[in-house]
C-alpha cells in the first residue's frame, strides 16, 4: 500500500459545504413562488425565478447575510472536513463577498468546520485563487467552475450532483452525490488508486 499523500483541497462553500437547496425557501418567500429545489435547472436563479439579474443581485445584497447564517450543512460535510483537517490543507474559495467574512467564519465555528484559509472572492472566477493556493483537488457545485478548474489546472474536481449542473463531464471532473462518496474518492486519490 502506497503512503497517503497530503493534498491542498480547494472547497467551494455554497451548495458544496452548505446544502444546495438552502436558497430555495428564502427565494420562494421573497418572490411569492412555490418552486422546489428540483426545479432549479439553471445555476443562474434569475432565470429560474424569471427575474432580472439586477433583481437577483439586489435580493442577494439584502438577504446574503441571513442566507449564509441560516444555511444547513450539506449532509455530513462537517464530519468529513473534521476528519480531513489533520491530514490535508483545506482552502475554502468562494464567490461570497469579503463583507460576509464574519458571518462565514461564525457559521464555520457553529458547525465546528475546520479551515486553513477562507478566501471570499466576490466573483465566480476561482482560477487565480486556486492557482495562488496551489490546490491539488477542487470540490464544487457550479459546472462552469468545475470545467474551467479541471482544464486550466489539470486537477481532479469533485462536482456535487445538482439539477443545475447536468452535462457530459470531461475525465478530470467526477460527479459525486454525497460527502460519503467524496470521502471514499479522496481516499482512493491519496493512495494513488483509480477514481471510480
Amino acid at each position: 500500500m502506497k503512503p497517503e499523500k497530503i493534498l491542498t483541497i480547494g472547497i467551494d462553500i455554497d451548495g458544496t459545504v452548505t446544502s444546495p437547496s438552502s436558497i430555495v425557501p428564502m427565494m420562494n418567500e421573497s418572490f411569492g413562488r412555490d418552486l422546489r429545489y428540483e426545479d432549479c435547472y439553471d445555476y443562474n436563479l434569475a432565470n429560474v425565478y424569471q427575474i432580472t439579474e439586477a433583481e437577483f443581485e439586489q435580493w442577494l445584497d439584502q438577504n446574503g447575510e441571513r442566507l449564509y447564517n441560516e444555511a444547513p450543512v450539506h449532509g455530513i460535510a462537517d464530519q468529513v472536513l473534521r476528519k480531513w483537517y489533520p491530514a490535508h490543507k483545506l482552502i475554502y474559495i468562494s464567490a461570497r463577498e469579503a463583507r460576509h467574512h464574519d458571518v462565514t467564519l461564525n457559521w464555520f465555528a457553529r458547525y465546528q468546520i475546520p479551515y486553513h484559509e477562507v478566501d471570499l472572492l466576490g466573483s465566480h472566477d476561482k482560477l487565480e485563487a486556486a492557482r495562488k493556493w496551489g490546490v491539488d483537488l477542487f470540490l464544487e457545485d457550479r459546472l462552469e467552475n468545475a470545467l474551467q478548474l479541471s482544464e486550466a489546472l489539470q486537477i481532479p474536481v469533485f462536482l456535487f450532483d445538482t439539477p443545475y449542473n447536468q452535462a457530459r463531464l470531461p475525465e478530470l471532473v467526477h460527479r459525486v452525490s454525497s460527502w460519503e462518496e467524496v470521502d471514499r474518492k479522496l481516499k482512493a486519490l491519496t493512495f494513488g488508486q483509480a477514481l471510480v
